[in-house]
């Protein structure tokens, strides 16, 4: 074959003309004596040694010492016209003249041919990159069209410059960078789930379902995160937020915010002081590190969800009649921005309706706007019919959260299930107003006592509760002020005692000695009850509880 009738066509590059090569001197690189030229043992002027065109180089004699693998091919069944000595030490002596599909079986395992094809038709280079040969290394491969053009004719046979770059350094480069990324990443995930919530706790008058989704890349795994906490007296804290940030960083800025929820919502505050509460520690934890957070509580006598927000997304909350209201005020900066006082804000969340709290995973797409996503999130969530999970699930799926999503999501359902028929008899409430007075305790008493006959429950625990509420409401009329309310509850799972006076000064359990008089009341209580609390009340005043659980049936 001759190499010098054969030119390529490569992007970007002209051929000189043919014409110039006769202006161009060429000077030999060796003589055949052996002798040194006298123009390189000495220089007489300043003028620069000619240099070889380009055309004028031994294309063979190139493309035998490029460290490269290359082959020329021909014709439209790619008869091999040549190979080089790196393709030859790489594969093997490959027959001149046999067709490329059957000497070049590595080029078929690559998939290589319909690539050359292609070439020979549009005339285009193509390049296949980072590919795997038989060999175990990795080669780019770049086809180029070539065409042989013979004297005195304006025809010429086409053919495929097929050039090889060995890659695989690179590659493997790039492999040990996936792996890792692949390994931080399954770090970030396992450190997330493992700082969420494991079990759910189950509330006596809610039905809670949650799910998280990690994102399909290293930098989606972020700090969603979602938590459910009760507080006692049949009252339920529910909590979402969203660390910005990715990655292992923002995972453990986000278990340091979940743990100092629950430990706030432990005081029993209003939503917007415990935001208040966590703004201060996001800037102790990371002045750069901001998260969005909901904080809402439920009070199963109020029929409402009282919240306050930082900055994140508005509550979604169907009522029984299937209309979707959206709890989007008040909204505060994000945690760690510091300089703001929340506010808490309420909707109602009475039986039969379903509230859905989520991160911006859910809603948030590049093509479209927030309030587009949460309006499409609406519409499911009114048409989401069955338990929290089915309506989890399906708020998942109509949003297209895939393995493949770009961002992680949490999402957070509950319902307060509207209880009818037998249920309904294991959900019962009863309230006294106490005037005050000498005549408060021993009628508060004979209160206790018939609604505890009334529903049913054995003589211990009805003497119990009995003695609970004697003695809270005794702690009222000594220690607080008008109005006082007595309130019994029963669930399917425990009674609770609770009393509700206006003076804000909470109780607190202390040792009583011999001689003192008082003291002893708050001690009884903790003695026999499973468990007691006090909260200050939002339009001021306390409320003190206590909860005996009820043996199972």
């Amino acid at each position: 074959m001759n190499f010098t009738r054969w030119s390529a066509r490569f992007p970007g590059t002209q051929r000189r003309a043919a014409a110039r090569a006769d202006t161009t001197t060429v000077t030999p690189d060796r003589r055949a004596d052996g002798s040194v030229p006298a123009a390189r043992a000495e220089q007489l002027t300043d003028e620069a040694p000619p240099v070889p065109a380009v055309d004028a180089l031994p294309a063979r004699d190139v493309l035998d010492r490029v460290p490269a693998l290359v082959a020329l091919v021909h014709g439209p069944d790619h008869r091999i016209a040549y190979v080089n000595d790196a393709y030859t030490t790489a594969f093997g002596i490959r027959p001149l003249g046999e067709r490329a599909r059957e000497a070049l079986p590595e080029l078929s395992e690559l998939g290589l041919f319909p690539l050359l094809d292609q070439v020979l038709r549009s005339g285009r280079p193509r390049t296949l990159k980072s590919r795997k040969a038989p060999d175990g290394r990795s080669y780019t491969f770049t086809c180029t069209p070539v065409t042989e053009t013979r004297q005195g004719s304006g025809q010429g046979h086409r053919g495929v410059l097929v050039f090889a770059t060995d890659v695989t350094d690179h590659a493997e480069a790039a492999e040990r960078l996936r792996a890792s990324e692949r390994r931080q990443r399954e770090t970030a995930v396992t450190l997330q789930r493992s700082l969420l919530p494991q079990e759910l706790e189950e509330p006596d008058d809610l039905r809670i379902a949650a799910t998280y989704h990690p994102g399909g890349t290293e930098a989606a795994v972020g700090g969603d995160w979602y938590d459910v906490i009760t507080l006692g007296g049949g009252r339920t804290a529910l909590v979402i937020g969203d660390v910005m940030g990715r990655g292992v960083r923002a995972a453990a800025v986000m278990g340091q915010l979940r743990t100092a929820v629950r430990a706030y919502a432990r005081l029993d505050l209003p939503p917007h002081e415990v935001l208040q509460l966590l703004d201060g520690l996001a800037a102790e934890i990371d002045a750069n590190q901001i998260a969005t957070c909901v904080y809402a509580v439920h009070d199963p006598n109020e029929a409402r969800l009282v919240y306050a927000s930082a900055g994140h997304l508005p509550i979604l909350v169907r009522d029984e009649g299937g209309r979707v209201l959206r709890a989007d005020e008040p909204t505060g900066p994000p945690l760690g921005t510091g300089g703001w006082m929340h506010a808490s804000g309420s909707v109602p969340l009475g039986p039969g309706a379903t509230a859905v709290l989520y991160t911006d995973g859910l809603v948030e797409r590049r093509n479209e706007d927030l309030d587009e996503g949460i309006a499409t999130l609406a519409g499911a969530l009114a048409g989401a019919t069955g338990t929290p999970q089915v309506i989890c699930d399906r708020l998942v799926r109509t949003a297209g959260v895939t393995p493949d999503h770009d961002d992680d999501v949490a999402v957070l359902v509950l319902q307060h299930p509207a209880r009818t028929g037998a249920d309904s008899d294991l959900f019962r409430n009863a309230a006294l107003d106490l005037l005050g007075g000498v005549e408060a305790a021993p009628r508060a008493r004979a209160f206790a006592s018939g609604v505890l006959t009334s529903w049913r429950f054995p003589a211990e625990l009805h003497d119990l509760g009995v003695l609970a509420a004697s003695e809270l409401v005794a702690n009222s009329l000594q220690h607080g002020t008008p109005p006082m309310r007595l309130r019994l509850r029963r669930t399917d799972r425990r009674l609770i005692i609770e009393v509700t006076d206006g003076d804000d000064h909470l109780p607190r359990r202390r040792r009583a000695e011999p001689a003192d008089e008082s003291g002893r009341g708050i001690s009884i209580v903790a003695t026999i009850a499973s468990s007691w609390g006090s909260r200050r009340t939002p339009g001021g005043g306390k409320a003190v509880w206590c909860e005996f659980v009820l043996p199972k049936r």
